[in-house]
């Protein structure tokens, strides 16, 4: 089940909804939550609901044990096997296929691949357990009695499949006492409002273009019909997954609960550092705070520590060469940035770093992109006018012209400049009353439901792009 279906917006979250207000007890709340939570989950994959309650109280169960032998050998036996098991699990789903594959090409015997499915989210949960565990055996935070609170936190729907991933700290006091408020459930439809619109009538149409423009591969595009078509796409994937992001926080705050931000306008930045500052906030703080730091940061080994973090990074992304070659391109445009250009880009207008900082994003979605490494490495070539391709056709520039106005909202959509001129016409209208400001938010809200809802009709199965990370 996906947030931007029919199926979710006007049977699964009112039904859910109901229920959850004409319980009063946080204790049935949670367990309420928990059971939705999993039907939520079950709904296109049943047999992986067994994966993540195991997953789940493996956490659970080895977190008591680390807990109660806090400081001793057994204590860190524990944690390193609990650890193990969880990267185990991530591994033999997400990468035995490409491990398989990779040894096939360089081995002269033939290794049948596994064909294993990719339990959806997966991704997100091992990586929230290990979060989990981690904070019990620094003493950050004490196992739960309960294998209630863990089974929440780990299956909690708005943020399961697709993120943000969020630590137990964070809503450890709001299992016991969500903080339900007629104000944060208005928050949190506006906000849920905002999400759909991203994904529905943005990332869903800007998809459709980039499907024209580069699925046919790169042996025929032309050089600004690559630009275009990557532009497009780097569009499609912020208003697809910040979409998600917000649709997530927006429901939190229905139920009560307060997520992780994980998007700050990154397509704002000025070098590929604050790009990573601003995207998926809370997967750059997970290897910041539990790979990076503990590698030793910035202390020393700096270099290593880097390409470590960022070719995991890639490989998270995905199991195939594209996203690590694009994990390790960012791993080395911030070490470069480290050395000596970011010192340069602060000396120029910031329109050059803004420049530079595009154009170096674009570059790398391309490796995101194309999951074959030669479409990846032609589509390079055409767009920098390397392999004798012309520059453009009649038919682009009228497809052009036709998604114009699509493409210009998309930028000025991605920018701040929308949530500033949002608050002036807050401001303005609470001149008039709160009561026209609260109309005001509902018939917008309402209008992108409606808008939503119509391009939703009659349109097919359309997960986030996250889903398949």
């Amino acid at each position: 089940m996906v947030f931007s279906s029919l199926l979710f917006l006007y049977l699964f979250l009112p039904s859910l909804l109901i229920v959850y207000y004409s319980c009063r007890k946080p204790a049935f709340r949670s367990w309420l939550l928990i059971g939705f939570s999993f039907l939520f989950y079950a709904w296109g994959e049943p047999i992986w609901v067994v994966l993540l309650v195991i997953a789940a109280l493996i956490g659970y169960l080895f977190s008591l044990g680390i807990g109660k032998t806090r400081g001793s050998l057994v204590s860190k036996a524990m944690f390193v096997i609990a650890i193990a098991i969880n990267i185990g699990i991530l591994s033999f789903f997400k990468y035995a296929d490409f491990l398989v594959d990779n040894l096939n090409a360089m081995l002269p015997i033939h290794i049948p691949s596994p064909e294993i499915a990719l339990p959806i989210g997966v991704s997100f949960f091992t990586f929230e357990i290990i979060c989990y565990l981690t904070d019990v055996y620094k003493g950050t935070i004490q196992a739960p009695t309960s294998p209630r609170n863990i089974l929440f936190y780990v299956s909690f729907f708005p943020h399961l499949v697709a993120g943000p991933i969020i630590r137990y700290s964070d809503i450890e006091q709001q299992i016991e006492r969500p903080r339900v408020s007629a104000a944060s459930f208005s928050e949190g439809i506006t906000r849920f409002v905002i999400g759909l619109g991203k994904k529905v009538i943005f990332a869903n149409l800007l998809g459709e273009s980039v499907q024209q423009l580069l699925q046919p591969g790169a042996n025929d595009a032309t050089v600004f019909g690559i630009w275009f078509g990557i532009c497009l796409f780097a569009l499609q994937i912020y208003f697809d997954f910040s979409g998600y992001s917000d649709m997530a926080i927006g429901l939190g705050k229905m139920f009560g609960f307060e997520l992780r931000e994980n998007f700050n306008y990154p397509y704002v930045s000025k070098s590929a550092g604050d790009f990573w500052r601003r995207w998926n906030m809370s997967l750059g703080g997970f290897f910041r705070d539990y790979v990076y730091i503990p590698l030793g940061g910035n202390r020393k080994r700096v270099a290593r520590n880097l390409f470590i973090v960022w070719f995991l990074t890639g490989l998270w992304h995905g199991a195939s060469w594209n996203f690590i070659i694009w994990g390790l391109y960012f791993g080395a445009l911030i070490y470069i940035e480290r050395r000596w250009l970011g010192r340069w880009l602060e000396k120029r207008v910031a329109a050059v770093a803004h420049i530079y900082a595009t154009i170096a994003m674009l570059i790398g979605w391309v490796w995101f992109y194309f999951t074959d490494l030669n479409d990846a490495v032609l589509a390079l070539l055409t767009m920098f006018g390397l392999n004798g391709r012309e520059l453009a056709t009649h038919e682009l520039s009228i497809y052009f012209r036709e998604n114009a106005l699509l493409f210009v909202t998309a930028i000025i959509a991605c920018t701040p400049l929308t949530k500033i001129v949002l608050k002036l016409l807050t401001r303005k209208l609470s001149r008039l009353g709160n009561g026209v400001t609260a109309v005001g938010i509902v018939l917008v809200n309402a209008f992108v439901l409606l808008a939503a809802t119509v391009l939703l009709v009659g349109s097919t199965y359309n997960p986030f792009l996250y889903y398949r990370f």
